[in-house]
């Protein structure tokens, strides 16, 4: 039988055989519709590696993940426009595009290219 799981919002489709014994027992239903999993727990995050906090988010732009920026886009003072790219970022061997959130201007850049990034770290700051 196909089960559709979800896992941390990622939609998976698996195979799940059911044995004769199982199907047999009495009360047996086959599961319909989607099953949803809980995130794993995380280990807690120590005070060293924690990640800058900042009053206004709509204020910054975060890296999705940890990798190598492979360049900035970006320039200090300009006027960027929503989904502009800002920074790209190298990870496993893949490289993705950070966008601009909104559109506005741009106050301070915080990586350059080389830099490795945590997941989470300010990128761009806006004014």
């Amino acid at each position: 039988m196909k089960l559709k799981i979800t896992v941390d919002g990622k939609l998976y489709e698996v195979d799940v055989e059911v044995s004769e014994p199982e199907r047999a027992k009495p009360g047996f239903v086959p599961p319909i519709g989607q099953i949803r999993v809980p995130a794993a727990p995380t280990a807690p995050v120590a005070a060293s590696s924690a990640v800058e906090t900042v009053g206004d988010e709509s204020k910054v732009c975060r890296s999705p993940f940890a990798g190598t920026v492979s360049r900035v886009e970006a320039q200090v003072g300009a006027k960027i426009k929503l989904n502009e790219v800002l920074v790209v970022i190298e990870a496993m061997k893949m490289e993705t595009s950070i966008t601009a959130p909104a559109a506005g201007k741009i106050a301070k850049i915080n990586v350059a290219a080389g830099d490795a990034v945590k997941q989470g770290q300010i990128l761009i700051e806006f004014e």
